[in-house]
């Protein structure tokens, strides 16, 4: 009865770090569009190794379009996390305000994500056991963002460096289409995340911008697997040409 004890603790604690979700959410598109004929693109990366890129251009005045992919190979000794995820989308943007230097945009998309998450258990260096999580989603996605090309100065060095904020609320349904553990196939889940972010930009050119983007991930449904155990804490470049 105590091996069988010190065996199955060892699974059920494996068992329950299982929980964690499997979606890892990228970095929202926030591209500040003004005019037609701009472009922005960014990329960003996490402490984990989550890596985004971001591309929207504006069509018309007020019509853009986006694209955004993220990627992650995360390899540790207890745990393996890979995933990959592609986005697109398009929606309103306009300026408004004394200058119009403040920006709305509203967009809606749709996406396709892969995560192959691994977790392992030892003792003493020995591996008990292991769990395999294989999953392919869908999902679609709103969001409302807000920023400001007004600019507050930041002086580094006897230099002042432009700083500027934003914000975007969104809206994401992400669906199973495929979950197996250990290859074996599972019900799938699903959930409505919540997700507030919030960026700041810094300016080291006229179209070359520091951001460092942080954000909330909430779970409206309860779910075992498909939940809200990821946010977003990165860093990175995003380039403007062609706005006002």
């Amino acid at each position: 009865m105590i091996k069988y004890l010190r065996f199955t603790i060892p699974v059920l604690a494996l068992f329950a770090a299982s929980c964690s979700s499997v979606y890892m959410p990228n970095v929202p598109n926030t591209p500040m569009l003004s005019k037609q004929g701009e472009f922005s693109g960014g990329g960003h990366i996490s402490l984990k190794g989550n890596t985004s890129i971001n591309g929207a251009y504006a069509v018309s005045n007020h019509i853009g379009v986006l694209f955004s992919g993220s990627t992650m190979n995360n390899d540790r000794r207890s745990k393996d996390f890979g995933h990959k995820l592609i986005e697109i989308g398009g929606g309103y943007y306009d300026t408004f305000g004394p200058d119009n230097n403040r920006i709305i945009e509203i967009y809606g998309g749709v996406g396709k994500g892969w995560s192959d998450i691994t977790y392992r258990d030892y003792k003493n260096d020995e591996l008990i056991c292991s769990q395999l999580q294989e999953v392919d989603y869908r999902k679609s996605f709103l969001q409302v963002n807000y920023s400001s090309k007004k600019k507050n100065n930041l002086r580094l060095f006897g230099t002042d460096f432009p700083i500027n904020y934003g914000t975007a609320l969104r809206i994401s349904h992400v669906k199973m289409d495929r979950f197996f553990l250990n290859g074996v196939v599972q019900p799938k889940e699903d959930n409505i995340f919540f997700e507030p972010i919030f960026f700041t930009r810094m300016a080291l050119s006229k179209i070359i911008q520091l951001q460092y983007t942080t954000s909330s991930n909430i779970g409206l449904k309860n779910r075992k697997y498909m939940s809200a155990g990821n946010s977003i804490f990165t860093i990175g470049v995003v380039v403007n040409v062609g706005g006002k």
